[in-house]
């Protein structure tokens, strides 16, 4: 098959594979909650009390276990993981964040923790594509398009917007709207809305009416629902982080039962809420109350209610690492933002059914747009989920007013934020335009920050290691301390003598260190290995390697994306 036949073939696999585990996670999630929470909310006062304090426990219980146990890298949306495999690891994602992802996360959002279905449907086929090009014979340092596409697929099903997701991945992950690989995103993007079209429906997320008689005051009122639910956005945004960045510090409880503690916060304030307005939105996504307030059918007491109560669940749920997403929540903020405004303002001005609901959706993109930070997709998301053309002018004010706004408030959006408090900077990690530049880039634009290290040099306990792992040189790290490197073959040829092997010194840098300091000391190093530790304590920690080979595929994928 010739080239551009075979990479259209893995496109097409790609966008069908990642568009049917989007739509499997969806009905997942829909299954679990109709037969849950809602079917809970039908029972008496005390059924619901008791039957959804255990079901939201025991459902956030297991998938903080499953995450701590198995998979850390499948917790909050899974959107900044992919970022980050995209240009750290060259599209690699392990397989394990596939099962983790799905049975977490639809166990969390189904069982009514307070978080989104959309950023894991991006992790979860971004991470599906990269392992069906793995099993294709795609090498591991050329994925990069197989997650992209991925991505695209799984946000174009989950959302049913296949431009608002092809804008997302061009905005958000790869950081170029004229990017080579639009054309992958663009055909995996529009199959990953066809699966979705011929087993959903093709209609749109929330239907709306009366949508074409706004009127002056509808925009008039514009500019300050867009201020408010962007400042609802950015304080939901630094609440969140604020909490998760307590959450990463040692705490005496294990991280599992603080997950749960997350959902069952959540359990506590969305039953009050029901228990007093008779509404859901708390639990889930709560699309279903947000689709009343869409349409006017919302008191404004009840809407700002909900908006509070939504805001503190999902920042505490995200914060103590809840499984799922903020797409869900952040529209929803918005959402009852725009009613409880437009339900307000009509008391003193002469609003109309259009108006009520332009005012919502608009509260919706702005939100949106100032936790993401990308206004584009912001607006196309929102247009393509509502079908109403009438809505763009007033969504592109929305989206204009948000960015001003979020930008002055914030300094980096949701996503970025969630990277830098993991010592992830993907700025670094861009492929440069020039070889100069290229040499000037910190080792943290390739190293491997899951090295494997030897522990003990017992020969007993080192016979069984070296057939665990199949790598030529091991950084040594006895309690703690780094003692030097060994090679396969010195460990070998010790343990054929009855010894135990003498480390050679170690050649070590920091992740800032530039990869034209640090090709200098490879050619010094013993074995070509070089350690990136963390010098910022008393004792060096260990925290990545960088080999020849590292360098060379590195080198080889700039090559080919210069040339392209």
């Amino acid at each position: 098959m010739p080239p551009q036949a075979r990479a259209i073939t893995a496109t097409v696999i790609f966008g069908l594979a990642a568009g049917l585990i989007a739509v499997a996670f969806h009905l997942a999630i829909h299954v679990i909650y109709a037969h849950g929470i809602e079917a809970l909310s039908h029972q008496s006062t005390t059924w619901f009390l008791v039957g959804s304090f255990l079901l939201v426990g025991v459902t956030s219980g297991i998938s903080g276990w499953l995450l701590t146990a198995f998979c850390i890298e499948a917790a909050g949306s899974g959107i900044p993981q992919v970022k980050l495999a995209f240009w750290r690891d060259f599209g690699l994602i392990p397989w394990r964040v596939v099962w983790v992802k799905f049975i977490g996360g639809a166990l969390s959002v189904g069982g009514g923790s307070s978080l989104g279905r959309e950023g894991p449907s991006v992790q979860l086929a971004s991470a599906l594509a990269s392992n069906v090009a793995g099993a294709l014979g795609t090498p591991k340092h050329m994925r990069r398009t197989a997650t992209a596409a991925g991505a695209a697929a799984g946000l174009a099903a989950a959302f049913n917007t296949p431009i608002a997701a092809v804008t997302f991945v061009l905005e958000e992950i790869i950081g170029d709207l004229n990017s080579r690989m639009l054309g992958s995103v663009l055909l995996a993007s529009v199959l990953g809305a066809l699966v979705a079209h011929g087993l959903l429906g093709a209609q749109p997320a929330f239907t709306l009416h009366s949508v074409g008689n706004a009127h002056w005051a509808g925009y008039v009122l514009t500019p300050l629902v867009a201020a408010v639910a962007t400042l609802a956005g950015c304080w939901f945004q630094k609440m969140a982080l604020g909490l998760r960045l307590i959450n990463k510090r040692p705490q005496r409880l294990p991280a599992w039962s603080r997950v749960m503690l997350g959902g069952i916060f959540v359990w506590a304030v969305g039953a009050a809420v029901f228990l007093g307005t008779g509404h859901l939105g708390v639990f889930s996504l709560g699309y279903d109350d947000l689709s009343t307030a869409l349409n006017g059918g919302m008191l404004w007491q009840i809407a700002a209610l909900l908006l509070a109560a939504k805001l503190v669940a999902t920042a505490v749920c995200y914060g103590l690492g809840g499984c799922g997403g903020v797409f869900a929540p952040t529209l929803f903020f918005g959402g009852m933002a725009g009613a409880a405004i437009s339900a307000l303002a009509a008391l003193v001005l002469p609003l109309t059914a259009g108006d009520h609901v332009m005012l919502a959706v608009v509260g919706m993109c702005a939100c949106l747009g100032g936790v993401v930070r990308a206004p584009v997709t912001g607006i196309l998301i929102v247009f393509e989920m509502t079908h109403e053309f009438a809505l763009v002018p007033a969504l592109i004010i929305g989206a204009l007013i948000s960015q001003a706004i979020s930008r002055r408030v914030t300094p980096h959006n949701f996503y970025e934020e969630v990277l830098a408090q993991d010592g992830q900077h993907v700025e670094r990690i861009v492929p440069p335009r020039s070889l100069r530049t290229w040499m000037e880039l910190p080792v943290a634009r390739i190293a491997n920050f899951s090295p494997v290290t030897i522990t003990e040099l017992v020969p007993e306990k080192l016979r069984t290691f070296l057939a665990t792992h199949r790598h030529d040189q091991f950084p040594v790290v006895i309690e703690g301390k780094l003692v030097g490197v060994l090679s396969r073959r010195a460990c070998e040829e010790a343990l054929a003598g009855g010894r135990a092997p003498t480390p050679q010194n170690a050649t070590i840098c920091t992740a800032e260190t530039t990869l034209r300091q640090v090709q200098t000391l490879m050619i010094e190093s013993a074995g070509q290995l070089v350690v990136v530790v963390d010098q910022s304590g008393v004792e060096a920690r260990v925290i990545g390697l960088l080999t020849l080979h590292d360098i060379l595929r590195a080198e080889m994928v700039f090559a080919r994306e210069q040339e392209d």
